[in-house]
């Protein structure tokens, strides 16, 4: 066969079925096509510290996201219900990409980012929540997850509390915590418990099913 004749070859596949059903454009995510389940589902499966922790149970992303909420109330007792929503999405977009260790996110640099804010906005706007989350809430969130990964590296993956100060700095004032790692199927359901709470709270009204594209 010519050259010229020959079949294009077929681009990569840039998608993820999900339990769900859902088909998710990992390069261009419709908010139409998340579903808390399935974001339950896969962080109570995705492992803080890639797994190095010890304990019976990997320490899941869907629990710290759970004990991050409940610092960001802490640190502000009179938060709005969407930004204790907000805080318990933070880590959502791990959902797909799975918990990368903060020295390898910056290895990999800015589009990495790209990717995980693209993400992270369409996750946003699926739960009613602005597609950026604003400066101060994003720092207090922040706050809220360097204190949670000083209590999991202490207790977990096996920092001095010298190393761990270094790092991540002191956790708050008044707030002690000690992990004990849940289940896969805990987490998820706590998980899920959680976000209909907070997201009630919020005022925010699930989209119909009869938006559903499959």
């Amino acid at each position: 066969m010519r050259k010229g004749l020959r079949k294009a070859k077929a681009a990569p596949r840039a998608w993820q079925r999900m339990l769900s059903g859902r088909r998710l454009d990992l390069l261009d995510p419709s908010p139409l096509d998340i579903e808390i389940e399935d974001i339950a589902h896969g962080l109570a499966r995705v492992a803080r510290w890639n797994g190095q922790t010890i304990g019976e149970h990997a320490f899941s992303v869907a629990q710290h996201s759970i004990v991050v909420e409940e610092i960001v109330a802490h640190v502000q007792p009179d938060i709005e219900p969407r930004w204790r929503l907000a805080a318990l999405l933070h880590d959502a977009s791990e959902y797909v990409i799975g918990d990368m260790i903060s020295p390898f996110k910056a290895a990999l640099g800015v589009d990495y980012r790209t990717f995980e804010d693209r993400l992270e906005s369409a996750i946003h706007i699926r739960f009613g929540l602005p597609a950026k989350t604003p400066v101060p809430i994003k720092k207090l969130i922040k706050q809220a997850d360097r204190a949670c990964a000083f209590f999991e590296a202490t207790q977990l993956a096996g920092f001095s509390e010298a190393e761990a100060l270094d790092f991540f700095g002191a956790p708050p004032a008044g707030y002690l915590l000690h992990i004990e790692p849940w289940s896969a199927s805990t987490a998820q359901a706590r998980y899920v418990q959680r976000f209909h709470i907070l997201s009630e709270a919020a005022g925010y009204t699930p989209v119909p099913a009869a938006f559903d594209t499959e």
